[in-house]
């Protein structure tokens, strides 16, 4: 039968767990990220791996960026007998394979920051899900490039009236590149300013490989590029690097970039006043509620909860009895608001 859910604190929970120290086994969570060389992705392990210190034994492998990989690391850590599973899938839409491995040995998962199509959630009760609202962020990127272009004129390059974009995509496979990189544009267009995409590509999250295609889309639109969306901001300052380096981003005058996840790289840039916008991917947050559900999963608790918000249902509706989604609000991140998301030395 389905654990009972509710909304307690995990402080309370892991306060009461303490009291049965002695006679209750240790959890240990096996946990997979994508590619630890992921600016964001770095951010979450880092939260995760110090709300486990002393609580819990927690393995945390790198699947760079490889499925077959990965497929291997859940197969060991279920064979080394993990109380939880803890993913960052490098591939959402292998999850079935996986979700069915943890099953046939009861043991829970938590999805974090990719996420998987309902369908395989659907597949079994104990698989979780912690990430944010896609949606969310493209629609911020729109939003404030669309304030960016009526504050400044001179970006319309041409006189037209259209703005006119390259888009910095990520793993076609994943949901946050799709839906970013549609209700960006959406936004724009709700905003009423009408737009033109010169070129899009993906650079699968990579700076490096974003650098490369920007300087591509600046070879093959000289003079006409207005804008650039980047999907994350590794993306994003791969393309500013590549604008800098073509002379276009100079003397105050810039090419407007959006990304997402607040990085602090990003944050940087935003004070240099190269990029424009992005938008906050909470990291600490995402990797506390991964935390917390993993530990209750592996301790067998009756009632699952998080510090980070309350279970909900796939669509964001609060279900309390049958939620398995912790979703995590996107902040819009501003030359206006950023200071205050930088990290204090």
């Amino acid at each position: 039968m389905k654990k009972i859910v509710g909304i307690l604190l995990v402080l309370a929970f892991v306060a009461s767990f303490a009291g049965c120290a002695k006679t209750a086994a240790t959890p240990y969570v096996g946990c997979t990220i994508y590619k630890f060389d992921d600016t964001f992705m770095s951010l979450v392990r880092q939260e995760i791996q110090k709300d486990a210190t002393d609580k819990i034994k927690l393995s945390v492998q790198d699947s760079q960026n490889s499925q077959p990989t990965q497929n291997d690391q859940v197969d060991t850590f279920l064979t080394q007998g993990v109380t939880a599973l803890a993913l960052n899938l490098v591939d959402p839409s292998a999850v079935s394979v996986v979700i069915q491995k943890a099953k046939a040995k009861n043991i829970p998962v938590v999805l974090f920051n990719r996420e998987p199509d309902p369908t395989d959630m659907a597949a079994w009760n104990e698989v979780y899900y912690v990430g944010a609202k896609a949606q969310q962020s493209g629609t911020y990127q729109g939003e404030m490039m669309a304030a960016y272009w009526k504050a400044h004129p001179a970006m319309d390059l041409n006189h037209d009236g259209v703005l006119d974009y390259v888009m910095l995509m990520g793993d076609p496979s994943n949901t946050d590149a799709k839906y970013r990189t549609q209700y960006s544009i959406e936004a724009l267009t709700a905003a009423g300013i009408k737009s033109k995409v010169l070129a899009q590509d993906t650079a699968m999250w990579d700076r490096v490989t974003a650098q490369s295609k920007m300087a591509a889309f600046i070879a093959a639109n000289p003079g006409k590029i207005e804008a650039v969306f980047a999907n994350n901001d590794d993306m994003a300052l791969g393309a500013i690097e590549a604008l800098k380096a073509a002379g276009l981003d100079k003397n105050g005058k810039i090419i407007p970039v959006v990304g997402v996840d607040a990085t602090p790289p990003g944050l940087d840039a935003m004070k240099q006043g190269t990029l424009i916008g992005t938008v906050l991917n909470d990291a600490t947050r995402q990797g506390d509620a991964t935390y917390d559900l993993a530990f209750a999963l592996g301790t067998g608790a009756a009632t699952i909860s998080t510090t980070v918000g309350p279970l909900c249902d796939q669509d964001g509706t609060v279900d309390a009895a049958n939620g398995r989604y912790v979703w995590v609000p996107y902040v819009k991140v501003t030359p206006d608001n950023y200071q205050q998301y930088v990290a204090k030395p």
